[in-house]
């Protein structure tokens, strides 16, 4: 019996469930906002608010914890250095739900999990667009007359005839050319 056992294990064996929910975090900070089922998202809600409470003590060995959990240099390093100091002067609440219904396939209730304020913003670094050149105006293409099938045939006779030309020569090799 589970009797106040209150955390979600998804069917999975706790090893796969810590590799997840440690993969999902550091989706979550290094992309700022990840899609997932609902319950996913709500237990990995309690994982990412600890790490980015890790994050605002910055110390050493907060680090060093951050980094047992989420195995991922890049993503403790946006963490510590990005996610974060925006969150400073708040006292938990980091992350925010977005339900978004069901997924067609099987039926199972979907949901964004995003960071709250800049910091969902922060993590998503876009590419500067390109300003467009001034377009200059086209001159118009001289209208065409229209084609008699005449020239059309000629040359479907054309294609046709080189087609069997080139079954009947004999293909010859880079060796058979240099006389090897």
């Amino acid at each position: 019996m589970r009797h106040n056992r209150d955390e979600k294990r998804f069917d999975r064996r706790p090893g796969h469930l810590k590799s997840m929910l440690s993969n999902m975090t550091n989706d979550l900070v290094v992309f700022g906002r990840i899609k997932t089922t609902t319950p996913k998202a709500k237990a990995l809600r309690r994982y990412a608010e600890r790490m980015i409470t890790l994050g605002k003590d910055g110390t050493l060995a907060a680090r060093r914890r951050a980094m047992a959990f989420m195995r991922s240099k890049e993503a403790v390093t946006k963490l510590f250095d990005v996610v974060a100091p925006q969150y400073k002067e708040r006292n938990g609440g980091y992350t925010r739900i977005l339900k978004l219904g069901v997924r067609p396939g099987d039926n199972a209730a979907m949901a964004f999990i995003e960071l709250v304020e800049g910091a969902s913003k922060a993590p998503v670094e876009e590419k500067p667009k390109a300003k467009k050149a001034a377009a200059k105006p086209r001159a118009k293409a001289p209208a065409k007359k229209a084609s008699t099938t005449a020239p059309a045939k000629e040359k479907a006779k054309k294609t046709v005839a080189q087609k069997e030309t080139a079954e009947k020569k004999p293909k010859t090799t880079a060796k058979a050319r240099s006389g090897a």
